[in-house]
């Protein structure tokens, strides 16, 4: 299979497509406990409420999958999802504010799952400084910058008040993280080449009681 490579072919696609690969993915792993052995476009788009024409589509950008009237074979094609998503491998995570947000992020099992292993925490409360935070000791913010570094992390989630979080990003950037998963309540400014993804709750909350209130889905328009 050849995957795109190179800025100029990863443009083509889009961040929607990006996120049903991963529904594609879950919907894959749970055929494979299902004892699937193959799975069609029409299977894969009715579990996941799409078209066979936008499974099929998605798929292409990434090469040839599959055998026509006989489906995709599922465990062949759940390697090669998890191979482009690039959870075949282990990412060294590490993640700044262990508060309510943070100390739930390093129990949730599904990272670890996905290959994304937190082996990292930093805080700048003396009360965790060298405290052991579910196997893993918290260290001092001050030193976030060189620790990154030494220890080769390749992504951060940042939890942290707003505040501060542009501080923190900054050392970040200059400890040469490429990927940070954001969940201040703020727009960060980073430089070209470093991916950056907002998780604001508040506003998924927002979304809910919008569509509630107005007993529609946002997506279906509203009354004039």
């Amino acid at each position: 299979m050849d995957i795109p490579s190179g800025d100029t072919a990863r443009k083509r696609i889009s961040e929607s497509t990006i996120h049903r690969l991963s529904r594609y993915f879950r919907t894959l792993s749970l055929l494979e406990k299902e004892n699937f052995e193959t799975v069609s476009s029409k299977e894969l788009a009715k579990r996941e409420k799409l078209t066979p024409a936008q499974v099929r589509k998605d798929l292409s950008f990434f090469g040839s999958f599959g055998t026509r009237g006989l489906g995709y074979p599922v465990a062949e094609l759940k390697a090669k999802v998890s191979r482009i998503l690039g959870i075949d491998r282990i990412w060294r995570v590490a993640l700044v504010g262990v508060g309510n947000i943070g100390s739930a992020m390093v129990s949730y099992k599904e990272f670890i799952k996905q290959g994304f292993h937190i082996v990292k925490l930093f805080d700048n409360d003396q009360r965790k400084i060298g405290s052991n935070h579910k196997g893993i000791i918290v260290s001092d913010i001050k030193n976030l910058r060189t620790e990154l570094q030494d220890d080769r992390i390749e992504m951060v989630i940042v939890a942290v008040p707003a505040t501060v979080a542009q501080y923190i990003v900054d050392d970040i950037v200059k400890a040469e993280v490429k990927a940070i998963l954001n969940f201040a309540p703020i727009n960060l400014k980073v430089p070209s080449g470093v991916h950056v993804r907002n998780e604001n709750m508040v506003m998924e909350l927002e979304y809910l009681s919008f569509a509630m209130v107005n007993h529609h889905s946002p997506k279906g328009g509203g009354k004039a």
